[in-house]
């Protein structure tokens, strides 16, 4: 665990240097040029040192379905997932190492995986990921995805009389679940921590979220949740609270510095200033936003009034990768056409800093990861900057953010142990997991949902299509 990575470029305020850093026990003990080698010497010639990125809101058994559902909202997309979830604990796994190994190849070294739970298998299916996050070596954050209404509670009822299938699972039940996942498998120390995660307001009661923020704050857990990603969601927390979704939040007290809520398209100003003032994290998942239709988050106007803002990939099948440095690049880029003073646009340096110290701070890490500071604990990437796709020379940060970096990963350390070297995993046998998600699924084009065919009529009149 103890090496010395000699003459690499590091990022300083406005330029960058060439230098040496020395990582003893997991941590980084010096930044400085002509180090005394501790450990084993590592060539960081004509490299980028960074902090390891977050993927801060991903659902990693939705690889299953990854390019077969159709174009389709959020709430029918969701119909059609549910139609087809993967039922089986070692699809999970298998789902999960998948996820881990694109989001280290694109520059991850934590994940946050809100995690869809088999039904009656829930502890197991946490333990299946768990294994896998384990297996690779990368820092997991695990968000159980629990709910206690069903699914069609989600849409807004507009003028109908809508009634409900109660939903399979009490509200105590399910928190009784999330309270043994902590026991048995919340083990920051190690790698792998437990969140409270409501999936959201269209799909969970008060109750649920009540219990959900006294769990957090007896074992001292992390709150994440979906929050108000569609027009529909909107109209329906004026619906259930006759208030906007962000103020029923800060007055049940679910919001934070220790909370990340997933999308924010659809806060109004006064929304923004609760997010602000409560010290709450957005993460900004651009790419599913653009494929559901869901809009563009206010980014800009987060940044403006210091509302924190990182990045996240979602799920394999709204967006349909786990490619960090693409969510990263679109979640730049795309708000310069939402924005037209382009003083406020956001540079490839600040992009580099939300998708890692944001990301940190959004799960209370921030003096651990997300930085290149000594006494952090040493999650770290090394970019090759001889590759095809970064070249020819010019601001490596730049490229690497704005360009379309391929095998441009060269290392990645979590906690000081080497799990990618020369651009391939070394922890787990990714050849065998190709055969495996291979030979377990099967070519697709037909795929029909019944719940998309029974819903679908109420989703257009209520949404006025």
């Amino acid at each position: 665990m103890n090496f010395t990575i000699q003459n690499v470029l590091i990022a300083t305020d406005d330029a960058y240097s060439t230098t040496d850093v020395q990582v003893v026990d997991g941590k980084i003990v010096a930044i400085a040029p002509h180090l005394d080698v501790r450990g084993t010497a590592v060539n960081g010639e004509h490299k980028l040192l960074l902090p390891g990125f977050i993927n801060a809101h991903t659902h990693s058994s939705e690889k299953w379905q990854r390019g077969i559902i159709p174009p389709l909202p959020l709430e029918l997309w969701l119909a059609h997932l549910y139609d087809f979830a993967p039922l089986d604990t070692e699809k999970v796994y298998l789902s999960a190492l998948g996820t881990a190994v694109e989001t280290l190849l694109s520059g991850g070294t934590s994940v946050v995986d809100h995690l869809v739970l088999i039904p009656g298998e829930e502890l197991e299916t946490i333990a299946a990921a768990v294994r896998a996050y384990r297996e690779v070596g990368i820092r997991a954050f695990i968000a159980p995805l629990i709910q206690d209404e069903s699914l069609t509670a989600g849409i807004p009822a507009g003028e109908s009389e809508r009634n409900h299938e109660p939903y399979f699972r009490s509200t105590a039940e399910t928190l009784a679940i999330i309270e043994s996942a902590v026991k048995q498998f919340h083990r920051p120390d190690e790698g792998v921590s437990i969140l409270v995660a409501p999936t959201g307001i269209q799909l969970c009661s008060d109750a649920l979220f009540t219990g959900c923020i006294e769990l957090s704050d007896r074992y001292n857990l992390c709150r994440h949740s979906h929050l108000l990603e569609t027009k529909a969601q909107e109209k329906l927390a004026q619906e259930k609270y006759g208030c906007s979704a962000v103020e029923h939040l800060k007055r049940l007290g679910y919001l934070g510095d220790r909370t990340s809520l997933a999308h924010c398209v659809w806060l109004n100003d006064a929304d923004i200033a609760i997010l602000a003032e409560t010290r709450s994290t957005v993460v900004h998942n651009p790419l599913s936003n653009l494929r559901l239709g869901s809009g563009i988050a206010p980014i800009l106007k987060y940044r403006q009034a210091g509302v924190n803002v990182t990045f996240g990939c979602d799920g394999a099948s709204s967006n349909d990768s786990q490619d960090l440095l693409e969510a990263i690049k679109i979640g730049s880029i795309l708000h310069n056409t939402t924005e037209r003073d382009y003083q406020y646009w956001i540079t490839p340096r600040q992009a580099v800093e939300m998708a890692a110290l944001g990301g940190a701070k959004g799960l209370n890490m921030a003096d651990k990861i997300g930085s290149l500071t000594v006494g952090k604990q040493a999650d770290l990437v090394l970019y090759d900057l001889t590759s095809l796709s970064l070249l020819p020379r010019t601001d490596p940060i730049g490229l690497l953010v704005l360009g379309r970096p391929t095998n441009a990963v060269h290392s990645v350390w979590v906690n000081g142990k080497q799990i990618v070297a020369d651009g391939q995993v070394t922890t787990i046998n990714v050849d065998e997991l190709r055969q495996e998600l291979f030979q377990r699924s099967q070519w697709d084009t037909k795929r029909k949902s019944q719940t998309v065919a029974e819903i679908e009529a109420h989703y257009r009149q209520v949404m006025g299509l």
